[in-house]
């Protein structure tokens, strides 16, 4: 996970560090509390919520824009209570920053919860993207849900955080399949699994050309297609690499080689509605990486699921081509742990 801090001029910060499962931050005590804030008994409360959102913010008024809270957890910061986290390496490092009315809190994040996705907006778009997010809020109210009391934005502060799921470190052997069309035969396969975004991918293909005509290019195409199961069940699918390369297999010839491509969103950038990983203000992303279900998730609390395909077509001259479809799983790889 990734984040940076937010503050207000009143003293309220987040400050976010990560580690393991779980996500740390600190907060800032409020000096003076009772002068600083018209309340008659000011807490200060932080909470996290995991939240879907489709449609822009400006359709809101004419029921065209969707949110709905996946889930959320807030925990009083001040006066402290019951919550006391063990503190860890991280925590002292952001105590060491924060001061003496540093606070230190941890979150931890069901793993059945969706990962960070955007669906990257268009020029014309305005307000926050369509995908899946989440928010850490810090605020300061008399009670932690009251939907009379008013709190006022000076009073808040906001940290968009992301959740990222990083590939295993065990994984199986690449996919293999297999075709024929108009006696022309193809096999095509990977090498591995699962491969990293910006990782070039080199597919294997193996072709028998008994067609009595002459093969002149093999295509290559990898689709991202996006599934919004939890608003209603739209399935978009976005091309993110189309490659030709030439070759020549003249009847009764065969081939076998492997053609090299890499989707990117470099790429892809003007392409509205791409899935992409959970953007954080100006920081740039990915793709969105494929949505792997682990057992006993319901795939309605996942919002949003990302998978990716691989088609490759050998054309010849006069028409007859041979087409064959591979599964591919894009994620990143899980980083080195940092020491604070």
């Amino acid at each position: 996970m990734g984040g940076k801090s937010y503050r207000r001029s009143r003293g309220l910060s987040i400050k976010p560090e990560r580690q393991n499962s779980q996500y740390i931050l600190c907060s800032k005590a409020l000096r003076d509390t009772a002068k600083t804030f018209a309340v008659r008994n000011p807490t200060a409360w932080i909470q996290l919520c995991c939240a879907f959102r489709y449609g822009r913010d400006d359709l809101d008024v004419i029921g065209l824009s969707f949110r709905k809270d996946i889930w959320y957890q807030q925990i009083q910061l001040y006066p402290q209570a019951d919550h006391k986290p063990a503190k860890t390496a991280m925590h002292e490092a952001l105590m060491t920053k924060a001061g003496e009315q540093g606070i230190p809190f941890t979150f931890t994040i069901p793993t059945n919860l969706p990962c960070s996705v955007t669906l990257q907006p268009g020029e014309e778009d305005k307000g926050k993207a369509c995908g899946v997010d989440f928010e850490v809020k810090g605020y300061v109210a008399n009670a932690a849900e009251d939907p009379d009391e008013k709190i006022e934005k000076k009073d808040t502060c906001r940290l968009v955080i992301r959740k990222i799921q990083f590939a295993p470190d065990k994984t199986s052997s690449g996919p293999s399949q297999e075709a024929s069309k108009n006696s022309i035969s193809i096999t095509a396969s990977l090498d591995k699994e699962i491969y990293y975004h910006g990782e070039a991918i080199p597919i294997k293909v193996k072709a028998t050309n008994n067609s009595g005509k002459t093969m002149k290019k093999v295509k290559v195409q990898i689709d991202q297609t996006t599934d919004v199961v939890l608003y209603s069940a739209d399935k978009y699918t976005k091309n993110v690499v189309n490659e030709e390369f030439d070759v020549t297999v003249d009847s009764g010839a065969s081939l076998d080689k492997s053609f090299s491509v890499t989707p990117l969103l470099a790429n892809n950038k003007e392409k509205k509605g791409l899935a992409l990983d959970g953007r954080l203000k100006d920081e740039d992303t990915n793709l969105a990486s494929t949505t792997v279900i682990r057992p006993g998730m319901e795939k309605e609390v996942l919002g949003i699921l990302v998978t990716y395909k691989i088609k490759v077509t050998l054309t010849t001259g006069g028409g007859g081509d041979a087409v064959v479809e591979l599964p591919l799983i894009l994620m990143n790889p899980k980083p080195a742990e940092r020491i604070p």
